[in-house]
Formats: structure tokens, C-alpha cells, sequence
């Protein structure tokens, strides 16, 4: 065990989401938003997920003073070469918010077969047990499923309308929370953290 249960840990975001989820399932643990130190976002100047997620760890392990998980994740579709990748979030310019981002999916997307669109959830958790940590603890998952051609449930956020689960035959966002967790890419590299902890 890396610290007792006890132990205060501050999340690198400000995705409500994202933060929901994290809350839920490390929930033996005080999980801190970097709000709650009026520490800015930092820059996700990296060109892969692991990059970006030690970026936003480090940054809230320098300005906290304690442990920093940070997640960096994202859509990966097939057809399109890897796109939205690590710019998932600003897929649509820099200040897109979900819907946005969702219709230049769905444009990009259009009349695409069933067969061509396979896409996958990808997140890298990163735990900085300080801010200089030389050998941060890193886990990471994927969720396979397929771009859908219109949007489909209500929960979730970001991509999660439109991304369709074989295994469940709905959406992502047609999930309930708890099932959405069980499955999820954020889910399963939490589970693998949680092992560490």
C-alpha cells in the first residue's frame, strides 16, 4: 500500500464527469479537485495521452504539495486515422464544448459503413506520489466499440452518445453509471490503480 486510506489526493480536472467517476471509484480515499487549490488547468502540450496525463499530475503535485492522479483520455477512431486522439476534448477548436465536438464527429463520420467504424476509449492514469516523483505509478485501458451514426442516451458526457457497445447492444450513454464503470476504460485503469494503492 503506497499511503493509508486516509490519505488526500488531488485530481488533475476540472471535468465534472471525469471527477464523478473517479470519486466513485476510489472511494476509500479523499479525492481533492485542483479547484479546491485554485490551481489552473495546466497546457496538455504532449502528442500522446501518457504525456499529457504526467503534465497534469506533476502540474497539481507542484501547486498542492500532496499526491496527483490525473487521467488523460480520449476517442480513437479506425477511419479516421486515429482522430480525435489526445485533442478529444478540443476536437472541434480550442473553446468546443461536448456537442460540438460530437457533431464534427458525426460529420466526419458520415456515410461511413457499420464495418469501418471501430473506435475505442482510450485513458491513461497517472499518480504522482509527489511532484518531482522520478517513477510515477501509470495504468491504462481501452473500450472497444463502434461510432454510431446519430446520438443515443442521456448519461455520460463527451463522446459517450455516440459511442455504441457491441457486448450491451446501447450506447455508451444509454448506460447506466454503475454498468457504464464496470465496462469503461476510466473504469478498468482505475481498478489497475487501485491495486497500487
Amino acid at each position: 500500500m503506497l499511503f493509508p486510506n486516509s490519505q488526500k489526493i488531488v485530481l488533475a480536472s476540472g471535468n465534472k464527469g471525469k471527477i464523478k467517476e473517479i470519486q466513485a471509484l476510489l472511494n476509500n480515499y479523499t479525492i481533492i479537485t485542483q479547484q479546491e487549490f485554485n490551481i489552473q488547468e495546466a497546457e496538455e502540450t504532449g502528442s500522446t495521452f501518457v504525456e499529457n496525463a504526467i503534465i497534469k499530475a506533476r502540474n497539481a503535485a507542484v501547486y498542492s504539495n500532496l499526491p496527483a492522479i490525473a487521467d488523460d483520455s480520449g476517442l480513437v477512431v479506425d477511419e479516421l486515422n486515429g482522430a480525435p486522439g489526445v485533442i478529444s476534448a478540443r476536437f472541434a477548436g480550442p473553446q468546443a464544448n461536448d456537442q460540438e465536438n460530437l457533431q464534427k464527429l458525426l460529420k466526419d463520420m458520415k456515410g461511413i459503413p457499420e464495418a469501418q467504424r471501430t473506435a475505442r476509449f482510450i485513458c491513461v492514469i497517472v499518480l504522482m506520489r509527489h511532484a518531482n516523483d522520478p517513477f510515477p505509478i501509470i495504468t491504462q485501458a481501452s473500450w472497444e466499440g463502434l461510432i454510431l451514426p446519430h446520438a443515443q442516451g442521456v448519461n455520460g458526457f463527451g463522446y459517450d452518445p455516440v459511442f455504441w457497445v457491441p457486448t450491451e447492444n446501447c450506447s455508451s450513454a444509454e448506460l447506466p453509471a454503475s454498468r457504464k464503470n464496470q465496462l469503461s476504460h476510466r473504469g478498468q485503469a482505475l481498478r489497475e490503480l487501485s491495486k497500487f494503492l
